[in-house]
């Protein structure tokens, strides 16, 4: 160029000269962004390591940390470790240096210690509405919070097969379903099945000789190994209830939810006390007496806070509500003579009532 003007091959060679420069600058920050997500993920895999390799029972020396870390395909060196690990403790690791031959480094606590996770594994497992393979699938993500060795005593010891569990794989979508339906406070459309004399599923009929149900959700309940959605039934006014392994079909409606003073004023924990079994009677007063022997399993069913008066004799005069049912005669039966309904009368006259019509079977 001569005088500040350029020829066609000073113009190409310019132009070339800042390609190529972009090139390298293109690939100067790819190589930087890649060394920083590389030591993310680095942090990532030993925390990882940490939480799946060791508990306070097993460590890992720093060449086998070393090790795991390049089997991942980072290459990092003691130094570096040393000081990732103060990083992990920083953050919250309680990463302990164990003094063994050779030194360990492990992680010490974590949100849930091992027998935490097995009564968590027990309470799933012994739930009749999973079914045995959501309760396989829920056990194994029990099993991934704690570490490897915790897992495969969780496996030892927690057994699926052979308990009574649902068949309705539909359970959680139900659940999801429900949840949705309250919050947005819509009403909610199933069908609802029992079994017949012949053990099969037959669907039961509404009110009105429908099979669709059509009611407003207002609470999941877990009773008796058994999930449960308590509703309000426009028709009848007042609350029912249905198992949820037995809804099907369900779906949110497009119908706003009934809202009145008894669904916001609605206490589970005080419904679930008067009823029995989740079956549905007249709520009623009672005072029972009760012998001292028997006092714990009343406590028990009703609460610490349940009132209770002294009587004469080793006996005590309990004062509760409940739903007047056979599943309360049936659950009041089991003490024989132990617990006895005092008042009222009329509820005393129904279940003797009940007693003699069982009698009649067996004369």
């Amino acid at each position: 160029a001569f005088f500040g003007v350029y020829t066609t091959r000073d113009t190409h060679l310019l132009f070339r000269n800042i390609i190529v420069s972009s090139k390298a600058r293109a690939l100067a920050i790819g190589a930087n962004m890649a060394e920083v997500v590389a030591s993310k993920l680095k942090l990532l895999h030993l925390a990882r390591i940490f939480e799946r390799e060791t508990d306070d029972d097993h460590g890992l020396t720093a060449p086998q940390i070393i090790g795991k870390l390049a089997e991942l395909g980072v290459n990092v060196e003691r130094k570096t470790l040393y000081r990732d690990i103060d990083c992990l403790r920083a953050f919250g690791y309680n990463i302990l240096k164990y003094n063994r031959a050779p030194v360990e480094y492990g992680l010490a606590t974590r949100d849930f210690q091992e027998q935490e996770l097995l009564l968590l594994a027990d309470a799933v497992q012994s739930s009749k509405f999973l079914t045995e393979s959501k309760s396989r699938a829920l056990v194994e993500g029990i099993g991934k919070l704690g570490s490897k060795y915790m897992d495969e005593n969780l496996r030892k010891q927690v057994h699926v097969e052979g308990r009574i569990k649902s068949q309705n794989e539909s359970v959680f979508y139900n659940i999801d379903a429900i949840q949705r339906a309250i919050s947005l406070r819509r009403k909610i459309e199933f069908r609802y099945f029992k079994y017949d004399e012949h053990k099969k599923r037959v669907t039961s009929k509404h009110g009105d000789g429908s099979e669709i149900y059509k009611e407003t959700p207002v609470q999941l309940a877990y009773m008796d190994d058994e999930y449960y959605l308590i509703v309000w039934n426009d028709k009848y006014a007042g609350f029912t209830h249905y198992r949820v392994d037995r809804m099907q079909n369900l779906e949110v409606s497009s119908e706003t939810a009934t809202r009145n003073d008894e669904i916001s004023s609605f206490d589970v924990a005080k419904h679930q006390q008067r009823v029995f079994g989740m079956f549905h009677g007249e709520s009623v007063g009672v005072t029972l007496l009760v012998r001292g022997s028997v006092m714990s399993a009343i406590v028990d069913r009703f609460g610490k806070d349940v009132e209770v008066l002294s009587a004469e004799d080793g006996w005590a005069r309990v004062c509760v509500t409940v739903m007047a049912a056979p599943t309360f005669y049936g659950w009041l039966a089991t003490f024989g003579s132990s617990v006895q309904i005092e008042e009222p009368q009329s509820l005393r006259q129904a279940y003797a009532g009940y007693l003699s019509a069982i009698l009649e079977n067996y004369q």
